[in-house]
C-alpha cells in the first residue's frame, strides 16, 4: 500500500512505467498556478507569508510599490521574482502589474496574497483548485463566513462598515456575497484577460471595481471561509482612507446599476475598455528572477 501523501500533491500510479512511478505532480488539473504578492513596506511579514505558501505554486511574483524599507532585499533573498515600481502608484496599480506579469509568465490560475500575513497562505490550495477545475472563475477568501473577522481582531467600526457596504452592493449588483472587501482572491486567466482592468482606479477601490466587473461580465464568484488576524505589522488603511474607499464603493455600485439599465455607459464596464497586455512597461523594472526557497 502506498504511503500517504500531503493533500497538495497528486501521486501518479498505474498510468506510468514502473520506473516513473512515484513522481510528484504539483499542478492542479494541469493548470499553471501563480501567486502574486502586491507589496508595500512588507519587510516584517514577507518571509512568514512566503514560507507558508503551498508547494503547488508554480510561479511566485512580488511587485513592490516603491517601498522605503527592505522589502525588495528580502524578496531577493527568498528567491522571488520581483518587479519594482519607480514611484508609489497605489494598490490598484500594483495589482495591474501583478496580473500583467502573471499572465506573461503563463499562469492559468492567479492568486493574490497580501504579504502582510493577515490572510493565511495555506488556503491557496483550495482556492486554486476551485478555479482550476472550473467550479468558479473567481474565488474569494471571506473573513465574514464563520464569524472569523471579529475573532481575528477586525475593529468594530470596520466590521460595521463592511456589512453595510456589502448589503448595498448585493442589492445593486444583484448577486449575494458575504463580503466584497477581502484582499485574498483567485482568478482564472480568462477573467484577467477579459476585464478592462486598466480603466480602474490606482487606489484601494480597484478591488471593488474588479468584483463589480466580474459580476457585470457574468463570471462565477465563489467564497471560502478565511481566518484573518489583525496586528501592528498587518497593513490596514486608516479611517479617512476607509471613508474614501467606501464612497468609491457606493459610486461603483451605482455605475453598475445605471449601466445595466442602459442609462449611461462607463468604460470600466465596457467591452472596449483597456485590458492588460503582456509586454514591457515603463513604470517598473524587473528584478532578479529567482527560485523560491522552500
Amino acid at each position: 500500500m502506498a504511503e500517504a501523501m500531503p493533500s497538495r500533491f497528486i501521486r501518479i500510479w498505474g498510468v506510468l512505467p514502473e520506473a516513473a512511478r512515484g513522481i510528484i505532480v504539483t499542478m492542479i488539473n494541469g493548470k499553471r498556478v501563480a501567486v502574486v504578492l502586491p507589496a508595500y513596506n512588507a519587510e516584517k511579514t514577507l518571509e512568514a507569508t512566503v514560507r507558508e505558501l503551498p508547494e503547488l505554486v508554480d510561479v511566485c511574483l512580488l511587485v513592490d510599490d516603491h517601498s522605503s524599507d527592505r522589502t525588495v532585499e528580502i524578496a531577493e533573498r527568498l528567491g522571488l521574482q520581483y518587479f519594482v515600481h519607480d514611484q508609489n502608484y497605489g494598490y490598484g496599480r500594483n495589482q495591474q502589474t501583478c496580473y500583467r506579469e502573471a499572465l506573461a509568465a503563463g499562469a492559468d490560475v492567479v492568486i493574490m496574497v497580501h504579504p502582510d500575513y493577515q490572510y493565511t497562505p495555506l488556503l491557496a490550495t483550495a482556492m486554486a483548485s476551485m478555479v482550476a477545475y472550473g467550479v468558479y472563475d473567481v474565488v474569494l477568501g471571506s473573513r465574514i463566513i464563520g464569524g472569523q473577522a471579529l475573532r481575528g481582531g477586525m475593529p468594530l467600526y470596520k466590521y460595521i462598515f463592511n456589512r453595510f457596504l456589502t448589503a448595498f452592493e448585493n442589492l445593486f449588483l444583484r448577486i449575494k456575497l458575504s463580503e466584497y472587501h477581502t484582499g485574498y482572491r483567485a482568478f482564472s486567466r480568462e477573467v484577467l484577460m477579459r476585464l478592462p482592468l486598466l480603466e480602474n482606479s490606482d487606489d484601494f477601490v480597484f478591488d471593488n471595481q474588479m468584483l463589480a466587473q466580474c459580476a457585470y461580465f457574468g463570471f462565477r464568484i465563489g467564497e471560502v471561509s478565511c481566518p484573518t488576524k489583525y496586528f501592528d505589522e498587518a497593513s490596514s488603511i486608516n479611517f479617512r482612507r476607509s471613508v474614501t474607499y467606501g464612497l468609491g464603493v457606493l459610486l461603483t455600485s451605482l455605475q453598475f446599476a445605471l449601466q445595466r439599465m442602459g442609462v449611461v455607459s462607463f468604460r470600466i464596464f465596457s467591452e472596449k475598455g483597456r485590458r492588460l497586455e503582456p509586454g514591457t512597461s515603463t513604470y517598473y523594472a524587473r528584478g532578479a528572477a529567482g527560485t523560491r526557497q522552500g
